[in-house]
């Protein structure tokens, strides 16, 4: 596979793993098992925007673009593609903090409905 079909595929799994972060607890609802996984995606999440660390899957991305002749960037994935979505002034560490104090609070909740919806059906 090509380098750069090899990048892609890499922003692909990148933005679903945020995507599974962000919604996996809603998923937890029907199979609770998927809390198992879901769980530490949160977790990793909140350390990465908590401390400002660069996520493992940016570099990859980045040397197999460079790889296959392509341009890299700077900055993280959230930095380069989500951000000139949905912030287009860009991204501070008081937002990064937001975003990660976000998840926490949005799965609390998701977790709360769940951890009632399981024990209304067992009980």
């Amino acid at each position: 596979m090509p380098h750069h079909a090899l990048a892609d595929l890499v922003l692909v799994i990148h933005a679903l793993f945020i995507i599974f972060v962000i919604c996996g607890g809603l998923l937890a609802l029907r199979w609770r098992g998927v809390a198992w996984l879901h769980l530490p995606a949160v977790i990793w999440a909140v350390l990465l925007e908590g401390f400002g660390w660069l996520c493992p899957l940016t570099p990859l991305e980045q040397s197999l673009r460079q790889a296959a002749g392509g341009t890299t960037y700077s900055g993280g994935f959230i930095e380069h593609y989500l951000v000139p979505l949905i912030y287009p002034a860009g991204l501070t560490r008081e937002i990064q903090l937001y975003l990660g104090a976000t998840v926490i609070v949005v799965n609390i909740l998701v977790y709360a409905l769940a951890w009632r919806h399981w024990h209304r059906r067992s009980g």
